[in-house]
């Protein structure tokens, strides 16, 4: 079977009549799922440099006047924006009786502590020193070199994306599982129309890295798929899924409707909850694109579209983060 799409309606019109069919009468895929391939694409992964760098959330999230807080492998930190709306990124501690800076006010770009007054300049204190920061325009990152335990990259590894990125959605989702478990999930492509129905019908895995001799020029994922927008209609694409870091899985639409657009799955750890558990953070960005002439137009719609897109996302992670939590737990052996 050729692993290019063929399309048989007019190239100008982008949905097909898709009839799902009935669930259990798909294909089934767990013999094409095979869990030492897996393996060993994720083993793969996570040999990849990532520069030390964490997406920690969309970049629309850290807004002017108001400082932003999370925690990264443990590490409480802080996010605000300078006076010209730059990154700034630091410890959340005070420096002075370690109150919560993420609960203060920004002046002028300046940190202002609520508990007594401690100013806080981007260029940090004798006792407080900002880590390296990143905006994309799509996401924060944050560079903590002391828990990355890499080689450090000025900018953080990111994949390709759609020139103009105007038009995307940022979800932010946390589970009871580990980092791997997130890219072990997404390096199972065989499990979309099955766990996802409402999403993907007519998937066909059309790709796979080997089991053994990965390099770069092999590692991939490469598969046939259509998006359901309705019970009987639906968009064929053939994507691809790669991995750009450790932390990162990309899946890149390369025909069909919407040709370049991206879904970049970001894992950060966060840290321990109060169970003694971990936690991580999905931050994943979709970045729509289209050749289409009018595609441009929606630029104005982006306030009403950008909710559409999250809530997609956000329902795809309830179904995949009970599958990566539960992944966590027979892997720990832990049942709490």
């Amino acid at each position: 079977m050729s692993s290019r799409l063929r399309f048989t309606s007019k190239p100008d019109i982008p949905f097909r009549r898709s009839t799902a069919g009935q669930w259990s009468r798909q294909q089934p895929t767990f013999a094409d799922a095979d869990p030492a391939l897996i393996d060993a694409a994720l083993n793969w992964s996570q040999q990849l440099p990532g520069g030390n760098w964490y997406a920690f959330a969309a970049s629309r999230a850290v807004r002017s006047g108001r400082p932003f807080g999370t925690t990264v492998h443990g590490i409480e930190i802080v996010a605000w924006r300078d006076r010209d709306g730059a990154l700034r990124v630091g410890p959340g501690a005070c420096p002075h009786l370690g109150a919560p800076l993420a609960t203060g006010h920004v002046e002028n770009g300046t940190l202002i502590c609520r508990w007594h007054g401690l100013r806080i300049h981007a260029d940090g204190t004798p006792r407080w020193c900002p880590f390296p920061s990143y905006d994309d325009g799509v996401l924060a990152w944050v560079r903590l070199d002391a828990v990355g335990g890499q080689t450090p990259t000025e900018t953080p590894v990111i994949g390709t994306r759609p020139a103009d990125t105007t038009l995307h959605g940022v979800t932010r989702v946390v589970g009871i599982c580990e980092p791997v478990d997130i890219i072990a999930n997404r390096l199972d492509p065989w499990h979309g129309a099955w766990l996802h129905p409402y999403s993907f019908t007519h998937l066909t895995v059309t790709r796979t890295p080997p089991r053994e001799g990965i390099d770069e020029e092999n590692y991939r994922f490469g598969l046939t798929v259509t998006f359901r927008l309705t019970r009987d209609l639906g968009v064929p694409v053939e994507a691809e899924f790669t991995c750009p870091d450790p932390r990162t899985i990309v899946m890149r639409i390369i025909a069909g409707e919407g040709a370049g657009s991206v879904v970049e799955t970001h894992a950060t750890a966060l840290g321990r909850g109060p169970d003694g558990r971990p936690r991580t953070a999905v931050v994943e960005a979709v970045i729509a694109h289209s050749d289409r002439p009018g595609f441009r137009h929606t630029r104005r719609a982006v306030p009403l579209l950008r909710p559409l897109i999250n809530r997609a996302s956000a329902r795809l992670w309830r179904d995949d983060l009970a599958y990566a939590e539960r992944r966590y737990r027979l892997r720990t052996c832990d049942s709490v």
